[in-house]
């Protein structure tokens, strides 16, 4: 996808929203969904950073970037730049399995 489809496709998924009864604005909610998602792909050496408060760019240590619309498109992007299925639901496994 171009950076103008980007911009301007952007916004409709439910997790760009803002709770209600939130005093956040939505700039600042998606600053923080991005440090929670980095925490999690850093384990992968990927990174992801808000595209104009529209969409996310997920970025590998070779250079190569991918321009993700939502939240639900972050894992396929993350496992096309990897090159393997990944299962957000098991990655911590081995962690809780340690004393």
């Amino acid at each position: 996808m171009c950076g103008m489809c980007g911009l301007l496709g952007g916004g409709r998924h439910w997790s760009n929203t803002v709770a209600a009864g939130e005093s956040v604005s939505a700039r600042r909610q998606r600053y923080v969904q991005v440090a929670h998602a980095n925490r999690v792909l850093e384990n992968f050496r990927l990174k992801l950073a808000d595209f104009h408060g529209q969409s996310f760019v997920l970025s590998s240590p070779t250079g190569a970037q991918i321009i993700v619309e939502d939240f639900m498109q972050i894992w396929k992007a993350a496992e096309t730049m990897l090159g393997r299925p990944l299962d957000p639901l098991t990655m911590f496994a081995e962690d809780e399995a340690q004393p």
